[in-house]
């Protein structure tokens, strides 16, 4: 017999299961040509129940044959396609997931694979645009080629980021990126770059910058020195846009052989007329005129002409910087500037203030998670100025506002900005300072918080080596919060998990995995089952965070290692033989095409008969050739799959009962029926009595093998005979049996039938007997209420036999309720109402019963 693959009962009325609904599907993607992550993911992920095996791939209706043909580029991680280093050549096109479970197979949406690009702009100078004021430009923006084609343009004035804001007076073309400028002002001399923003790949790209420059009528010889100290040519732009052209004195000397000049001016950036400085510290007194050509400088502190010193530095740009700065430096600075067209000055004066410094400093703390600690910070600084205290933690700047619910500031006066740090966690651990800071300088003290507690999280969990019962799993170290790693503890999800979180502790070679372990070998797994692995670390503080799970992978198929438990065999009516088990639960199928291996033979027999079963469902086996009577039989089962065959049940022995009944007596009760009882036997398991068949006949007048047949449970030892003729000479015979067969008979009782009469002074009740299915509790007995018609109660009556006799009632109508009684509780009523003069028969399931009265 050929075994087939396990497949769920899909039809079955108690069948839950349901195909694959897809939850997400792979989506279109443009990949950017020269991406760095050199990967496309492509998702797909459905719900089913069995689950579904994500087990094919499609690109451009051809088949992506993972097992058959691998390829370099791809790989499945759970249901997803992943392409690492993508070709346009070979992985451009549309793709589809297949997700299939035994009720059916979907197949996704298509989705496309694009690649993308966006090209640099071409390395050659722009050519200028030059421009009257109040007239119209267009500024050519010229793209780059690109894919797609869907961008963002904008424009870079002078320098990056600063982006033109479109307005009344200026447009960006988002078809052709050109910039229109309704009509220029003197505002908008200067340099301009196209800006190309591709948000599908996530790549910018700008052209060279493109000259806006005001154009002239032509070029005069004599000059007129107006109040700005500056030349003025005969341009066709106002004095607003020639004020606007010394801001690019440099950039636009020589324009068509024109040249623009200025003399010294502090109008626009005068020397700060109030200058703080702190005592020892450093003060830079900035000097920045408008001049063309660059002015000279000179520093003076009031008439003391200042020169280089060890202390005194005047720079290229005319600031002047003092180092160490005392009382003694106070005093008024004046700026000297001069070039070929003038010179100007301009005069501060400067104050020394006391330096801050930090009198009392935070110390280094050690702290365990959940503790409340405190920073102190506290600073000196001049009365005249006000101070503030700034902490950062790694840089970054505590915002008390936003971050309350672990920080606090405590100002206990002026002086002090101790910080606290409520209910403190893992990662409020780090290099902490603390800055006192005025208008004038600032002053910095630090300190290192180390925060005790739970270990963190291992890292990079990877399965390396795949075995039927074992794995190498490997993971990094992960932080131990300042207390040693003690332990390593790798747990385990397998595939037939009630709870996504019934994790399990997975045993390991070494057994103790200490804390510097990065690596070992999971034993006692299960073969064919699909794991997902994680681990967690212990230190002082206890069990620390899980990692994440590794990838799901599924272990090796084996040959079954579990037999089919509680093996039972019996003898039917019919003489088949019926053998009946446990089934192995599916995580103990170890491979596929698993099914058992049923094997029997009387005792006698040398040989034993098998058969095999597919199904790893089916629980019961039966063989419907008659097996010969009154001899013990042997059954044992067996597991296979494809890997081989597994071990054999215990051997299970049915055996029909050898003890032949004694004591068989009779007495006739009515004219058609006899009452026969018996005293019971008794046999060790397996081979108890299962109940006891009663055989009669007519001596002289019928043949034996037509006779009459009754059978009970084992729990009775009597029973009602019926139908039986008056005035005749019956054998009565009794044999016990079991799942084996009929035993021995037992000798025969006589019994002469005579007719009889009825004085109504006794009851008789009786019904027939219910027989319970394999699967059914036996029926233990029966409950019969017998009550005066329109009264509640009346009397109950308790038997294990299927009739009952008591005194018959004088007067009244009567109903009579008859159930079984079992250990599942009781059974539907039978009900029959009447008069003590009649007899009554009445059929209600599951009882059939009648009553009549004997005298």
């Amino acid at each position: 017999i050929k075994p087939r693959i396990f497949e769920p009962r899909i039809f079955d009325k108690e069948a839950t299961g349901f195909g694959p609904i897809f939850e997400e599907e792979p989506l279109d993607t443009v990949y950017a040509e020269d991406s760095p992550e050199n990967k496309i993911s492509m998702n797909c992920r459905a719900r089913a129940n069995p689950p579904a095996v994500f087990h094919r791939w499609w690109l451009n209706n051809w088949e992506i044959k993972l097992m058959e043909q691998p390829d370099e580029h791809f790989s499945l991680v759970g249901g997803n396609l992943v392409i690492t280093n993508p070709d346009k050549g070979k992985h451009a096109g549309k793709y589809v997931c297949v997700a299939k479970n035994v009720y059916g197979t979907v197949i996704s949406k298509e989705a496309t694979v694009k690649f993308g690009y966006l090209n640099q702009f071409p390395t050659d100078e722009r050519e200028p645009v030059h421009v009257k004021e109040g007239q119209g430009a267009v500024l050519l923006c010229s793209p780059p080629s690109r894919y797609p084609s869907e961008v963002m343009f904008r424009w870079i004035y002078n320098d990056f980021p600063n982006f033109i804001i479109p307005d009344q007076r200026r447009f960006v073309s988002q078809t052709t990126g050109n910039m229109y400028i309704a009509k220029v002002e003197a505002s908008d001399v200067g340099n301009y770059s196209c800006f190309v923003s591709s948000p599908t790949i996530g790549k910018s790209v700008f052209s060279m910058p493109i000259s806006l420059i005001p154009q002239i009528e032509k070029e005069v010889k004599g000059a007129e020195r107006g109040a700005s100290g500056c030349l003025k040519k005969k341009l066709l732009f106002s004095r607003s846009v020639f004020e606007k052209v010394h801001n690019y004195c440099r950039r636009l000397s020589f324009y068509n052989g024109l040249f623009t000049a200025c003399a010294p001016t502090f109008i626009y950036n005068p020397v700060k007329k109030v200058l703080l400085g702190a005592e020892n510290g450093r003060v830079v007194i900035e000097c920045k005129p408008r001049a063309a050509p660059k002015p000279k400088f000179i520093w003076k502190r009031g008439s003391e002409l200042l020169t280089n010193s060890s202390r005194m530095l005047i720079w290229d740009d005319g600031s002047l910087e003092i180092l160490n700065v005392s009382k003694s430096d106070e005093g008024s600075y004046t700026c000297y500037a001069e070039n070929d067209h003038g010179k100007s000055n301009s005069t501060g004066t400067l104050t020394i203030t006391e330096a801050t410094k930090i009198t009392e400093a935070p110390s280094d703390t050690e702290a365990v998670v959940g503790d409340t600690t405190i920073l102190q910070c506290s600073a000196s600084f001049d009365p005249s100025l006000d101070i503030t205290f700034i902490w950062t933690v790694d840089s970054y700047v505590i915002n008390f506002y936003t971050d309350f619910e672990h920080y606090e500031l405590l100002m206990g006066d002026e002086n002090s900005g101790d910080l606290l740090i409520k209910n403190i966690q893992v990662r409020h651990a780090g290099h902490y300072s603390c800055t006192a800071q005025t208008i004038v300088d600032n002053a910095t003290a630090e300190a290192d918080v180390f925060v005790k507690g739970l270990p963190g999280p291992p890292g990079g969990v990877r399965v390396e080596e795949i075995g039927d019962t074992s794995v190498k799993l490997r993971w990094g170290l992960g932080s131990d919060h300042g207390s040693p790693l003690i332990q390593h503890v790798v747990q385990t999800l397998d595939f037939y998990a009630l709870d996504p979180e019934d994790w399990k502790t997975a045993s390991t070679s070494p057994v103790f995995l200490d804390g510097s372990t990065e690596s070992a070998t999971i034993v006692d797994l299960y073969p064919w089952m699909q794991y997902e692995f994680r681990v967690h670390a212990i230190n002082e503080f206890g069990a620390g965070e899980n990692s994440r799970s590794s990838i799901k992978i599924k272990t090796w198929d084996a040959r079954p290692t579990v037999a089919p438990s509680d093996v039972l065999g019996q003898v039917g009516i019919s003489g088949e033989l019926i053998v009946t088990w446990t089934p192995v639960k599916p995580q103990f199928f170890f491979g596929k095409k698993f099914g058992y291996v049923v094997a029997f033979k009387q005792y006698e027999d040398s040989e034993w008969k098998w058969t095999t079963v597919e199904d790893p469902e089916t629980r019961r086996y039966v063989y419907k050739e008659s097996m010969t009577p009154d001899t013990e039989i042997q059954v044992k089962v067996k597991t296979y799959n494809n890997k081989g065959e597994g071990p054999s049940s215990l051997i299970s022995v049915v055996d029909s009962p050898r003890l032949a009944l004694l004591d068989v007596y009779a007495r006739q009760v009515t004219a058609t029926e006899a009452l026969v009882w018996w005293l019971p036997i008794y046999q060790a398991p397996p081979n108890w009595v299962d109940g006891y068949q009663i055989r009669y006949w007519r001596k002289y007048d019928d043949n034996e093998a037509a006779a009459s047949r009754v059978l009970v449970h084992r729990a009775i030892n009597q029973t009602r005979l019926e139908n039986m003729r008056p005035d005749s000479h019956y054998l009565i015979e009794v044999r016990a049996f079991n799942g084996a067969g009929l035993g021995p008979p037992s000798e025969h009782c006589e019994i002469v039938y005579k007719y009889v009469s009825f004085n109504r002074k006794w009851l008789y009740l009786y019904w027939d007997h219910i027989y319970n299915y394999w699967n059914e509790s036996y029926v233990e007995g029966y409950k019969i209420l017998f009550r005066k018609e329109g009264e509640r109660y009346g009397k109950l009556y308790t038997t294990g036999r299927h009739y009952i006799d008591f005194p018959m009632p004088e007067t009244g109508d009567y109903i009579i309720e008859v159930r079984a009684r079992c250990e599942g509780g009781d059974g539907p009523i039978s009900q029959i109402r009447g008069k003590p003069l009649w007899v009554l028969n009445l059929s209600a399931s599951p009882l059939s019963c009648c009553w009549h009265w004997d005298g």
